[in-house]
């Protein structure tokens, strides 16, 4: 048999997976920098868990698990019933499926939280680095398993934190040297656009439409409009804020006329201004961006999109919102949250495309000493060397096979970037001293082994 893996997934070799640890590493130390708690949740939920949070659209994507077993069930007709209705549609059913691979990290969380709310002190901010899955067409910077580093402050309405939220992802992305754009909005202007349009109704139809402006252009996002049932004139009173562009100050302009007096967009527009003018203050740079929609149905106020400002790159690379009663569907109500998710794959391709890993990440060394030796007796003596090496915290291992072909070592040791070679024969043992070799300058010197460590410490 060829060995293969499913599309859309990928090995990571050592070299690769020391540029997502860098990733991974700079992302976990800004989360604990600002008072995040790590959580995990399991891989799968119960698929009534995650269906109807994330929209028609998203509800396809959802990775199904089929029940263990089937062939022992004693409902065949109706288990070919139910297959029969999926083939049709995008359709559950506990006879054929009970749990699904989890699509984000925000429904889980949000049902952790109701779960262990007993035990949980709010506001709770919590982080989260895992795998989620998700059966979309894979594509360059498309995956259907990747991962999401997601951090949550639930709990809490104060608009503080949206603002933390913000100095995180300044932080995060200036420590990875990514040139960004921080994007925002809020829904509740959306929701108003769609009451001042009397299409209300449709406001989930319009925020899908207007988060694929990117992708599909305005002719696009006109034609789905249409598709859903928007009428002409709603989609014509649309039109001009699709196309708009200017500084924050003249689109907060043209949404207050637009908005006028509705309740909903007289809120927002009061939580954008406060954005504003927190994130001018502590010198952040934000854009407000009236066509961003972030096309998740749990979403109600400020939203959030990041986008790379270099490079040939389009896709976002972090999304998040506030979410006001996300915890209300498994019981737990007026739990207001709000979360962003830095998108681990699309970062690390564009940190590749753009070259900004630093070069001890581009050339990590497996340890920082090999042993090398040129018979039994010289390879057992080097089992005491690198205890104490060990102990003192100097990673190192010895060659595992038995040669007196010095340069197979030495070779083993430049392939894998280790930096330092200390051979050991007879002669060393006897002394105890033993020659210790840069393999960068080719300098070398005779030092005991406490000596070493110090050097090396």
């Amino acid at each position: 048999m060829k060995p293969s893996i499913p599309r859309g997934t990928r090995d990571f070799g050592p070299a690769e997976m020391k540029k997502r640890q860098y990733i991974l590493d700079t992302l976990r130390s800004n989360f604990e920098l600002f008072g995040f708690e790590p959580i995990e949740t399991p891989a799968m939920e119960n698929i009534s868990t995650l269906t109807g949070k994330y929209g028609d659209e998203g509800d396809q994507l959802i990775f199904k698990i089929l029940n263990s077993r089937l062939f022992e069930s004693q409902k065949k007709d109706l288990l070919k019933k139910e297959f029969d209705i999926t083939l049709e549609r995008n359709y559950n059913s506990a006879e054929l499926t009970e749990r699904a691979l989890r699509y984000d990290l925000t429904v889980p969380f949000a049902r952790f939280v109701v779960m262990n709310q007993h035990q949980i002190t709010f506001p709770f901010k919590r982080y989260q680095i895992q795998a989620v899955w998700r059966a979309d067409r894979p594509q360059k910077g498309r995956y259907r398993e990747f991962y999401q580093c997601d951090a949550d402050i639930i709990g809490s309405q104060s608009m503080m934190n949206e603002l933390e939220l913000i100095a995180l992802i300044d932080k995060s992305f200036a420590d990875l040297k990514v040139p960004v754009l921080l994007k925002f909005n809020n829904r509740k202007i959306l929701t108003a656009i769609a009451e001042m349009i009397d299409q209300a109704d449709k406001i989930v139809d319009i925020t899908v439409a207007i988060d694929k402006l990117d992708k599909i252009g305005e002719d696009g996002v006109v034609k789905e409009l249409h598709e859903k049932g928007l009428n002409t004139a709603a989609i014509e009173k649309l039109k001009p804020l699709l196309a708009f562009k200017g500084s924050n100050a003249e689109k907060v302009a043209v949404l207050k006329n637009v908005v006028g007096d509705n309740a909903h967009g007289i809120k927002g527009l009061e939580e954008i201004n406060y954005l504003l003018q927190k994130a001018s203050a502590k010198h952040l740079q934000i854009e407000l961006d009236i066509t961003l929609a972030r096309g998740l149905n749990y979403y109600t106020g400020s939203i959030f999109e990041v986008k790379t400002s270099a490079g040939n790159f389009t896709s976002s690379i972090l999304g998040g919102g506030r979410y006001d009663d996300l915890t209300g569907v498994f019981g737990l109500s007026n739990m207001s949250g709000v979360g962003v998710s830095f998108g681990v794959d699309r970062i690390a391709d564009v940190m590749e495309d753009l070259k900004l890993y630093p070069a001890d990440v581009l050339k990590p060394a497996s340890s920082k000493v090999l042993f090398t030796h040129f018979d039994e007796e010289t390879q057992a003596h080097c089992l005491k060397l690198v205890d104490a090496l060990r102990t003192q915290g100097v990673s190192c291992e010895i060659y595992p096979d038995v040669t007196k072909k010095l340069a197979k070592q030495f070779d083993y040791a430049n392939k894998k970037n280790i930096p330092y070679v200390i051979t050991v024969g007879g002669n060393e043992m006897a002394a105890g001293e033993y020659p210790l070799k840069d393999m960068q300058s080719g300098a070398q010197e005779k030092l005991s082994i406490e000596n070493i460590i110090t050097k090396l410490k």
